[in-house]
């Protein structure tokens, strides 16, 4: 199914004489994943501190993109510098979990967003993150079938923290919406084992 990680290898053309300046000035990719994860709970700090406010939602869409280029940055530095490491490949899983429960969940404190469907929809982020890693350990790649992907799915919170922001009630569509993002996620979930387990069988 098409996801917006389809256009990660545009995104990453764009990026490209950026990191090859970061490379030359030392810059690491483990660094960058680091980063990527601090930003993001920094900003979701903001937002749990502050949900009365309209600053801290603004912030997320903008803190979502920022996370977004770090991502692909932290993966050309590894491959196409010589950076590849096991620490890498665990701060990386991590820090996309870390990161998307830092970002997210804060927003069960704004009023409006259901906290339980929030928090659901957190977990099952997770889980679908975890089927893609859990892939390898059976002789598959590492799978990021959709519908609902990370990409996706912050695209579809930066969009509801926005429109927050800019004064839209939550009420009564921020709950419409999650329960739709919840499905897509179970579907991404189901995807992501079924390519699994097809790879491996072909394996």
């Amino acid at each position: 199914m098409a996801t917006i990680y389809q256009l990660k290898p545009a995104f990453q053309n764009l990026l490209r004489p950026l990191v090859r300046r970061m490379a030359a000035a030392g810059v690491t990719a483990n660094q960058v994943t680091v980063a990527a994860a601090l930003l993001s709970i920094a900003c979701g700090a903001a937002v749990a501190l502050r949900p009365e406010e309209r600053w801290p939602l603004l912030l997320l869409p903008a803190a979502l993109l920022a996370r977004m280029a770090l991502n692909a940055i932290d993966g050309m530095l590894a491959r196409e510098f010589g950076m590849k490491s096991a620490l890498g490949a665990i701060l990386n899983e991590l820090g996309d979990v870390v990161s998307d429960a830092a970002l997210y969940l804060p927003l069960a404190r704004v009023a409006g967003f259901p906290a339980a469907w929030v928090a659901g929809v957190v977990l099952l982020g997770v889980i679908s993150e975890m089927t893609g890693v859990v892939a390898v350990g059976i002789g598959a790649s590492r799978r990021y079938d959709g519908p609902c992907g990370k990409s996706d799915r912050a695209f579809l919170f930066g969009l509801m923290a926005l429109l927050a922001g800019l004064g839209v009630s939550p009420q009564p569509w921020a709950g419409y919406a999650l329960m739709v993002i919840a499905a897509l996620s179970a579907l991404t979930i189901f995807n992501r084992a079924r390519g699994a387990l097809k790879e491996a069988g072909r394996r």
